[in-house]
């Protein structure tokens, strides 16, 4: 059987193919071409058409996109690649594509392409992650995708940070309306937001955690506190829901240090005398999201 993924993003669009086994067949990646909605179906649709004629054979399609099938509506929602919002996005491409398809939010794609043969394969529950220029995350139990009642398992990133203290304030206006989110703290943006409020200093992610590295104070204590934000943040999801593993993506994942620092700091924060939850890094890298899409069937 052929599985198909396509992960439609805001800048891009990116399909892959692969047999039952996780092969994969065929990969191609363009632009998304314009903020017009029927143009972004219709590239989604002719990237489908040319996989199968490549390959000779119709395949299964999964999406994977910001945002989630309301539940009340049918139409999308929370994405922010704005045309897709309040749009029957999964109805209008079975029409151009002629048969069933499956879509799911892309940091959900993300945790069943980690949990199915990537960085958490063996494990029973698996909290995907993604800290990025937003936060999101999914969760699989038994490799099948936890969705909700309100299609929002996962969504940790517009929770307010825990146990907020002197260092976390004033708390930062996040865009969905609320104050102090997790992903105003732990995306990208978030982290450089906070080390110029801290330091004074304008710099990116990258330039941080170099200077970081090279012993400047104010970034090293940046570091600091984000991976002490991480791991407040983590604990009450491993309060919560208590996964085997909890896989990292987004580009804030390649950071290394994070990976000694968080366990050793959650341990502080998880209701318990011992915290066995593995902290790993993606193993699909940014190809995740799209075989998670082809892994919806």
């Amino acid at each position: 059987m052929v599985r198909i993924g396509v992960d439609l993003g805001g800048t891009k669009i990116e399909i892959i193919a692969f047999d039952e086994h996780g092969r994969e067949l065929l990969r191609r990646r363009v632009p998304t071409p314009t903020v017009e909605y029927a143009e972004t179906l219709a590239a989604v649709a002719e990237l489908v058409v040319f996989a199968e004629r490549e390959l000779g054979a119709m395949g299964t399609v999964g999406i994977g996109t910001p945002g989630a099938i309301s539940r009340s509506t049918g139409l999308l929602k929370n994405a922010n690649s704005t045309c897709l919002n309040g749009r029957p996005v999964m109805q209008d491409l079975e029409a151009l594509l002629g048969r069933e398809v499956r879509i799911a939010n892309d940091a959900n794609c993300f945790a069943l392409s980690e949990a199915t043969d990537g960085a958490a394969r063996d494990a029973q529950v698996v909290f995907g992650v993604i800290l990025g220029t937003g936060v999101g995350g999914g969760i699989v139990v038994a490799r099948r995708l936890l969705v909700g009642a309100n299609a929002i398992a996962g969504e940790w990133g517009h929770n307010p940070l825990p146990l907020p203290g002197e260092p976390d304030m004033p708390l930062p206006n996040c865009y969905c309306g609320r104050q102090g989110c997790i992903e105003t703290y732990l995306s990208g943006p978030g982290m450089a937001a906070r080390h110029a409020a801290d330091t004074g200093a304008v710099l990116s992610p990258p330039e941080i955690v170099a200077r970081a590295a090279a012993g400047e104070e104010g970034a090293q204590r940046t570091m600091q506190r984000y991976a002490d934000r991480l791991a407040r943040s983590l604990a009450n999801v491993i309060n919560i829901l208590d996964p085997d593993v909890i896989v990292l993506g987004g580009g804030m994942s390649n950071i290394d240090r994070l990976y000694a620092d968080v366990p050793r700091f959650w341990q502080r924060y998880a209701f318990s005398d011992r915290v066995d939850t593995k902290l790993v890094r993606q193993h699909h890298g940014d190809s995740s999201g799209v075989r998670g899409a082809a892994w919806l069937w």
